[in-house]
């Protein structure tokens, strides 16, 4: 009896942290993809955070299916996503193509992460309506990392505006329909 309740216990501790451990999947893999970024394997970083996007979908879905949702668990995703989405995007472009712009380069590499994190934290302090506002870090970040495609074939000012683009969208007042 007494090792059945163990059992028990530890399975019902096992499921209420399910979400969080995808979310700490999410938060290793961007800390991986700038890992990666620092060891100049920028096509395992883009990999990286395609992967972490992923795993950023389930974790919500998770917590809601069995019905875990928490407090802490929505304060580590944002963190999460701010690793994943924010840092490592930026920096991916920012090894890749910004850094040629020098000084402006590296204000809007940070000024990107910057807006990324307001969004973030704007959100948490909102009400759930079915609506963003704002563009989602996440659909920032893969759009961002999209562009490391486009590197060889647009200028690189496009992909310094498109940076820019993408920080104000994340802390404009424009409303975005949840998916």
């Amino acid at each position: 009896m007494f090792l059945s309740e163990v059992v028990d216990q530890t399975f019902k501790k096992l499921k209420t942290q399910t979400a969080n451990l995808i979310t700490l999947s999410n938060l290793s893999l961007g800390g991986f993809a700038i890992i990666s970024i620092l060891h100049n394997q920028l096509n395992l970083s883009l990999l990286l955070i395609f992967i972490a996007a992923l795993t950023d979908r389930f974790d919500g879905m998770v917590a809601r299916r069995l019905n875990i949702e928490s407090e802490l668990g929505k304060q580590l995703d944002s963190m999460s996503d701010l690793i994943s989405f924010g840092v490592a995007p930026a920096l991916l472009l920012y090894t890749a193509v910004l850094n040629q712009f020098d000084v402006p380069g590296m204000f809007f590499t940070i000024f990107y992460i910057g807006c990324g994190a307001f969004r973030l934290a704007r959100f948490n302090i909102s009400e759930n309506d079915g609506y963003f506002t704002g563009l989602p870090i996440t659909v920032a970040g893969c759009l961002l990392t999209l562009c490391y495609f486009a590197i060889p074939f647009v200028a690189s000012v496009l992909i310094l505006s498109m940076t820019i683009i993408l920080s104000i969208l994340m802390i404009s007042p424009f409303t975005f329909r949840k998916v």
